[in-house]
């Protein structure tokens, strides 16, 4: 829980390494879209981490065992509930608005945007099936990171 403040900067980074990619091309209501959703997942993953947080926190304080499995019980649901239905779905509107740019303007390859499309549905629609289908949004930052690292920018194409 103490990188994750980090993790979160590192997050903003993304997005604005992202955005100066798209340069002039970047559609005012997708990128308003985007960026709206990269702030409202963040947000919600700091809520969740600070739940947890105080999960632990409290495991210290009270002393009562009933008391205790109550509270950890409502904690975990609610930070449950808001990183893994909330934060996700934000992720994937976040990855939806950013795969029709990469389509309008050609920042990215095609094929890219496409598989964007399909982690856009997992996040929406399978991640309530398993826990796991979590992954999805990092590895899919990781891939879109390398191809950023590997690709030239579009501002170097042009003479």
């Amino acid at each position: 829980m103490l990188l994750m403040p980090f993790a979160g900067i590192a997050f903003l980074w993304f997005v604005g390494v992202v955005r100066d990619r798209m340069g002039e091309l970047e559609d005012r209501f997708f990128s308003t879209v985007f960026f709206a959703s990269a702030v409202l997942f963040l947000a919600m993953v700091f809520v969740s981490m600070s739940i947890a947080g105080a999960i632990l926190a409290s495991s210290r304080s009270v002393t009562d065992p009933t008391t205790q499995e109550a509270v950890t019980k409502f904690g975990r649901f609610v930070m449950l509930q808001i990183s893994n239905v909330y934060a996700l779905r934000m992720a994937g509107v976040f990855i939806i608005s950013l795969a029709t740019m990469w389509l309008r303007t050609g920042v990215m390859p095609r094929s890219m945007a496409v598989a964007s499309y399909l982690v856009a549905f997992v996040l929406l629609v399978v991640t309530s099936l398993s826990l796991w289908f979590t992954l999805v949004f990092p590895a899919w930052a990781l891939v879109v990171s390398l191809i950023i690292l590997i690709r030239p920018a579009v501002a170097d194409d042009v003479p």
